[in-house]
Parts: C-alpha cells; sequence; structure tokens
C-alpha cells in the first residue's frame, strides 16, 4: 500500500520512510535537525490518567529512539459523546504530566468524535544532525542491549482475561509509562552503530529489521533477556495477544529457532507498548555502558541480549 505513495525528494531530508525508521528527520542548519513523529491507540488500561502517560510516553520514545529531546508536542484525541468528558480530562492530564517530565511543551491538539477513546501525541523534537541514531549500521562483533524488560502485550492479555496478579500489572504500567529519556542520555554519551525503540513488531520484529537493513545476523541469548516477572508464566498458559502472531508470519522465515521453547518465542515476537532502546554498541563500551544504566537509577530492567555477528542464512539465531 505504501509503495503507491509518491516519492519525495529533500537534500535536507536526513532520514524519510525508506529504511523504516522511528522517526522522520529534516535538517534545518548544520547544527540543528528536526524530528517528526506521530502515534496514538485504544485505551489498553482502564485507568483514563495511566492511560494517557503511557500513551504519550509511547509517542515520545520515537524521539529519544533518534538520539534527540522532544520539544514541542499536539494532543490527538477521538472520543465518544457517550463517555462523560471528565474520563477525556484525565487522559488529557496524564498526557500532559508525560510531556512536562519529557522537558517538552503542549502546545494544543486535534479532537474528533469516535466510537472509541483514542489518545496519542504529534511531537516534535531536535538533535544534531551528526549524532542521530538510525536503526541501521550494525557492526560484528556488536553487544546488543535492551533497556526494558519485555512481555507488556501477554500481560494485558492476562489483564483482560482477569488473570493478572497485583504485582504483575504493576510493573507492566510502570514498564509503559516510564519515558526513554534516561536511557538515551546514557545512549548518547557512547558510539553507538544502531538504535530503535521496541514497539509493535515485538522485540525479533525489531532485530529482523535493525538485522536486515545492517546486512547483519544477530545472535539472541533468549535467558538473558530481562522478561516481566510473570509474563513467562503467562506465555507458558498461552496468553498470548493476536499481534504476536502476526509478527511471527511477518519475519518468522529469517529466524534460526533452534531449540527455544515455543513460550519464549512467543515472548519474543509480543507486541509491546512503549517498550525500551535497542542498542548496539562495541564491546568495548558495553560494560561503561551497563555501569551508566544503573547509576542513572533506571525504573525498567536493563539487559545485554546477545551480539551481532557476520550475515548467515538467517537473520536471527536463537540460543
Amino acid at each position: 500500500m505504501l509503495g503507491k505513495l509518491p516519492k519525495f525528494h529533500d537534500d535536507n531530508l536526513l532520514v524519510g520512510i525508506e529504511t523504516s525508521d522511528d522517526a522522520a528527520i529534516y535538517k534545518v542548519t548544520e547544527d540543528i535537525a528536526l524530528i517528526q513523529t506521530v502515534d496514538f491507540f485504544t485505551p489498553i488500561v482502564d485507568d483514563p490518567y495511566t492511560f494517557g502517560q503511557i500513551a504519550a510516553a509511547n509517542s515520545l520514545s520515537d524521539v529519544y529512539a533518534m538520539g534527540g529531546e522532544p520539544k514541542i508536542a499536539l494532543n490527538i484525541v477521538g472520543f465518544p459523546n457517550c463517555l462523560d468528558p471528565a474520563v477525556l480530562g484525565e487522559i488529557l492530564a496524564g498526557g500532559a504530566d508525560k510531556v512536562k517530565e519529557a522537558g517538552a511543551v503542549l502546545v494544543g491538539g486535534h479532537s474528533v468524535q469516535d466510537d472509541e477513546p483514542k489518545y496519542g501525541l504529534c511531537v516534535s523534537g531536535f538533535v544534531h544532525p551528526k549524532k542521530i541514531f538510525k536503526n541501521y549500521g550494525c557492526r560484528p562483533g556488536d553487544i546488543l542491549i535492551l533497556t526494558k524488560q519485555i512481555g507488556t502485550g501477554i500481560v494485558n492479555t492476562a489483564i483482560k482475561a482477569e488473570m493478572a496478579s497485583e504485582a504483575a500489572v504493576k510493573e507492566a504500567v510502570t514498564v509503559m509509562a516510564s519515558l526513554n529519556k534516561k536511557a538515551k542520555e546514557v545512549v548518547e554519551k557512547y558510539d553507538v552503530s544502531a538504535c530503535t525503540d521496541i514497539t509493535g513488531f515485538g522485540l525479533l520484529g525489531h532485530c529482523v529489521e535493525m538485522a536486515s537493513a545492517s546486512e547483519v545476523t544477530f545472535e539472541l541469548h533468549v535467558e538473558d533477556i530481562a522478561y516481566l516477572e510473570e509474563a513467562i508464566s503467562y506465555a507458558q498458559m498461552g496468553l498470548i495477544p493476536a499481534g504476536a502472531y502476526k509478527n511471527r508470519g511477518y519475519s518468522i522465515d529469517q529466524v534460526d529457532c533452534g531449540t527455544v521453547a515455543e513460550h519464549y518465542v512467543d515472548l519474543l515476537y509480543d507486541p509491546q507498548t512503549s517498550g525500551g532502546l535497542l542498542v548496539s554498541v562495541s564491546p568495548e563500551q558495553a560494560e561503561e555502558m551497563i555501569k551508566d544504566f544503573a547509576e542513572k537509577g533506571m525504573d525498567t530492567k536493563i539487559s545485554i541480549i546477545g551480539k551481532v555477528l557476520e550475515k548467515g542464512e538467517k537473520l536471527i539465531h536463537l540460543k
């Protein structure tokens, strides 16, 4: 479908849609480039304020994934007439608080009547043209680091089935509502070869995308990856969102699963909401980066999930 869109060219367009990167980047001056991104979705939690926080954190994430700082945000709202406007007020309050936490300013937005609530942000940010994080360029020998635990889609499925514990809900909300601001502030201090944020395609979907664009193979150590505490048991119970199966269908032919248990593959394809940053960095710098994350006081778990190899027959090897 996107292939039918006209192609645009501008010498100042540094990152467009061609590489499936996280946001568009347009050079304004030799020292300033504009980052532009937009995202919104339907509620994934019952509490409207928390939903607003999560949706805003998710929208802001793409700017951090490109190495930038968000500066201006606009609300995007779909809201049904049958719901109390106070609910919308709580959603917008949650979003506004996350924008403020990011150090950006909220300057209005646009709303339409819709049968189901929807909320997100259009975000503009800035980055130096020579300091952009891109989702390709991984070097063989690099170490792969993930800045949030995964499994939010599976835990949200357990919540809908009324099978999730209070602790599982609390951890999932903390992960989804956490900004990638602190992670980006650590990552930008190092010579990272590639970076992206983990969202709807799941960890494996984004790894396939990054490995393909970089013309390398990723070796992922499944048991070293940080998961939400109860996500593994929920996956073993079969509480898998439909999106995980769709993700699997897109790229499983590029993944050597080896003898990895099926529930781990489900977890790796689990669609994430407001996931962490996936970073490719040299082994010489990886150890210092991990120390910096610890000193930063992150609210999420950091894990070394694997390494980058020369391109092989498959894009991903699971171990």
